[in-house]
């Protein structure tokens, strides 16, 4: 979906082109991986981190094309609202202090930005939701001018027959809202991991992945406010689940089940299942996927199998991590990293068979519970059946991460000290902003403030003052 197109209207021909390459590369990608033609080379590991563009009233600053144009950083690009922005880190080898160098390359790239951000008197915030945007502020002309975001508007809606998106959350309160554009999407804003691996384990990460999601956001809520309610701790994933909503299947979903032998499978479900939705035709050779990979980048499953292409050119397989939310702090979010990879590699190297697999269906179970209440969510796990999630995490899950970056040759540089220190106070983020809401009688402006405070200091969550 970062790739920009040309147009921002299509016509059934442009759809049935496009269907006519997404099959052709579909089978390209099944011979490549039958051929041992995807990349086995050793695991590597980047990041995206999306972030909000704030007033000095912590109204949202739609000011992302000046900050863009000043900056001139290729690691910096556009997200969909004009009061966000996207933070990459290049990829690195998954081994030795990789977590510390993206945490030093990552923090300085923000600083970076934020210098370029207060000189046009403006801030940059990292949180999941932003307490303070108003269901007025997600409009179409908030919208960045890129043809991808508009012909991803206009498909939606004529998908939905023209009909306005509905959200509906229940949490500690309830919202309802309707709006004509996809512009909701823009309230979520979330710290994805990708890992690449090597081609024939790529499959058991995917599957790693899914069944790690639950307990994982369990301990790394950081969005329980929208438009003046309360509702999840990760309210990211009902309201993004609901912002893209069209008929078939689900466009953001947990997906439909484990991969058995290959991450192709994934793929080959996208061609079967999935309606084109920005049908744009490429002229490049078909092995280089663009059809596949711009098809792929229109379902969002909370786990992303992706196609790239390394520096020399070969194919590889990566995981796309999607779950996290932004924040609280860039320490925070290796953390939660360290946590995500260590125990997704752990899962791998033991959790093949059937009976220590978690069931797909208590995978999903375990993600909507750990979305819903965090730390107070009740988790199915294999031999321990239903357990309460800091106790999992902390009697099981945050050992077996510490074991799994030992074998991948990781070094915790504290990192999930961190993870234990957050769920043994049982102080997430989102933990934080309802304590510190509630200190302040209900200001939401005095939240952001003080959040923002936190923020610059750099301290992870769990050692915050209300």
């Amino acid at each position: 979906m970062g790739e920009e197109i040309k147009t921002t209207g299509f016509t059934p021909s442009d759809k049935a082109r496009f269907m006519g390459r997404l099959a052709v590369e579909t089978r390209i990608a099944r011979r490549l991986y039958e051929e041992d033609g995807f990349s086995r080379d050793g695991h590597m590991v980047g990041f995206e981190i999306e972030t909000w563009i704030v007033d000095h009233n912590y109204a949202p600053s739609s000011i992302n094309q000046d900050v863009l144009e000043t900056l001139n950083h290729p690691l910096v690009v556009p997200e969909l609202s004009r009061f966000n922005l996207e933070l990459n880190c290049a990829p690195l080898p998954l081994a030795g202090d990789a977590l510390t160098r993206a945490h030093e390359s990552l923090t300085s790239l923000w600083a970076t930005c934020n210098d370029v951000a207060h000189r046009l008197d403006a801030n940059l915030v990292l949180i999941g939701t932003l307490p303070t945007i108003r269901d007025a502020d997600l409009t179409i002309a908030n919208m960045s001018p890129l043809n991808r975001y508009y012909a991803l508007n206009q498909e939606v809606l004529r998908l939905r027959g023209g009909q306005p998106l509905h959200v509906n959350i229940a949490g500690r309160d309830r919202l309802a809202s309707v709006h004509r554009d996809v512009m909701l999407e823009a309230a979520t804003t979330s710290f994805q991991i990708h890992l690449k691996a090597p081609a024939d384990l790529a499959h058991l990460y995917y599957n790693a992945s899914v069944a790690a999601s639950g307990p994982i956001l369990a301990a790394c809520g950081n969005a329980p406010f929208l438009f003046g309610k309360a509702l999840w701790e990760e309210t990211r994933i009902p309201l993004f689940e609901q912002a893209v909503k069209v008929p078939g299947p689900a466009r953001v979903s947990m997906g439909s089940g484990y991969a058995t032998r290959s991450l192709i499978e994934i793929f080959e479900e996208n061609l079967r299942d999935y309606d084109a939705l920005l049908p744009m035709t490429f002229d490049d050779p078909p092995a280089a996927m663009r059809h596949l990979r711009l098809h792929n980048g229109v379902i969002w499953r909370w786990n992303r199998p992706l196609i790239g292409f390394d520096e020399s050119g070969a194919p590889h397989l990566r995981i796309e991590h999607r779950i996290l939310p932004a924040g609280p702090t860039f320490i925070d979010m290796m953390a939660n990293a360290a946590l995500y990879l260590g125990l997704a590699r752990v899962l791998v190297l033991t959790g093949g068979s059937d009976a220590e697999r978690l069931d797909f269906n208590d995978a999903k179970r375990n993600f909507y519970a750990a979305a819903r209440f965090g730390l107070d969510a009740k988790l199915d796990w294999p031999g321990e059946g239903e357990i309460a999630a800091d106790r999992l995490l902390l009697e099981r899950l945050i050992p077996d991460a510490r074991a799994g970056l030992r074998d991948l040759g990781v070094a915790e540089d504290g990192f999930l000290d961190i993870i234990e220190a957050r769920v043994r106070t049982r102080q997430t983020g989102a933990a934080w902003q309802r304590k510190a809401l509630e200190a302040r009688g209900g200001d939401l402006y005095a939240l952001m403030a003080a959040y923002c405070e936190r923020q610059r200091s750099g301290a992870p969550v769990h050692q915050w003052e209300i």
